[in-house]
């Protein structure tokens, strides 16, 4: 079979194109686009046996739980959403999910490719429109967008999923990017504090889930370009230099190269923190502390504060 792509199958559906041809020419999508999309792909097993412990391990979804998928258009949530339809088809019990998009009116948004990749997963796309970029190109004239851009999206789709009744919200957020939060409220905030990959939201209204939290970018690039994720980029994020987020994304980039495994172990941490080895006295009472014989359990070296294995 010659290898159509999907543009040119998209403009094969032409509104003068009636009833069978119609068909065939979505058949022709759907098998083009599964063909891409292989499931028994070693990388999308790992990255999905990576995505089934988070779930597993932070009680992500439940029976009869309905998600909505917020789907920016690049690629971490678009494999999101694709794994977990292959999750679902596996699972022990029910749940259901749909993917929706913001459209933000920014100028050159194409979602025609996309809708027609979502269709060929069998999962239904809603796409929510509200003119933000307008918004966010007037209010911020010297600075960066994200930061606006992030609230009024997040208040949008956190209205959305109210009104729709979803009982949780995905986010396509993965391992590196909770390693960058951590490093950006460090150094930027003074606050030890990250991307979990469970929470309720400030307003107590939404819960939200990040099933990728132990996965790694570099995994998630190398399957997207594999499986030909029709991306939609960002003109805001992409328009702008000096972020403190991609400045930071560089660097660990660099500290990979000179500590292997440096991201892993970043992300460990963040599942073992250890009180009495800060100095948050709201997490740990260090006035009725008193030598009383009984052992931490820990093996550090309270002079340098290290584990005894570095």
């Amino acid at each position: 079979m010659r290898n159509y792509g999907p543009s040119l199958l998209l403009r094969l559906m032409l509104p003068s194109a009636q009833g069978r041809e119609v068909r065939m020419v979505n058949c022709r999508v759907n098998r083009i686009v599964n063909r891409i999309v292989n499931f028994e792909n070693p990388l999308a097993i790992k990255i999905r046996k990576q995505i089934v412990s988070a779930l597993a391990d932070y009680n992500m979804l439940e029976s009869g739980d309905r998600v909505m998928v917020c789907c920016s258009g690049g690629k971490d949530s678009s494999l999101l959403l694709a794994l977990l339809a292959e999750i679902r088809r596996r699972a022990p019990f029910n749940f259901d999910f749909e993917a929706v998009m913001l459209d933000q009116k920014q100028p050159g948004f194409d979602a025609t490719n996309f809708k027609t990749w979502v269709a060929s997963l069998d999962v239904k796309l809603t796409i929510v429109e509200r003119d933000t970029y307008s918004i966010v190109k007037e209010k911020v004239t010297d600075g960066v967008y994200c930061s606006l851009c992030s609230r009024l999206r997040r208040a949008i789709l956190y209205d959305h999923a109210i009104n729709e009744g979803f009982t949780k919200l995905a986010l396509g957020h993965h391992r590196d990017d909770a390693n960058q939060t951590l490093l950006l409220n460090l150094f930027y905030s003074g606050k030890i504090s990250s991307m979990p990959p469970k929470l309720k939201s400030d307003d107590g209204r939404n819960v939200l889930i990040r099933p990728m939290a132990f996965v790694a970018e570099e995994d998630l690039i190398q399957l997207s370009q594999e499986w030909a994720i029709p991306v939609i980029p960002c003109n805001l994020c992409g328009s702008q230099s000096g972020m403190k987020r991609q400045m930071l994304k560089g660097w660990l980039k660099e500290m990979e190269v000179k500590i292997p495994g440096i991201q892993a172990s970043m992300l460990t941490a963040q599942t073992n923190v250890r009180e009495s080895q800060l100095a948050d006295q709201r997490l740990w009472d260090f006035n009725k502390l008193k030598a009383d014989g009984s052992h931490t359990g820990f093996h550090i070296d309270h002079f340098s504060g290290l584990d005894e294995n570095i």
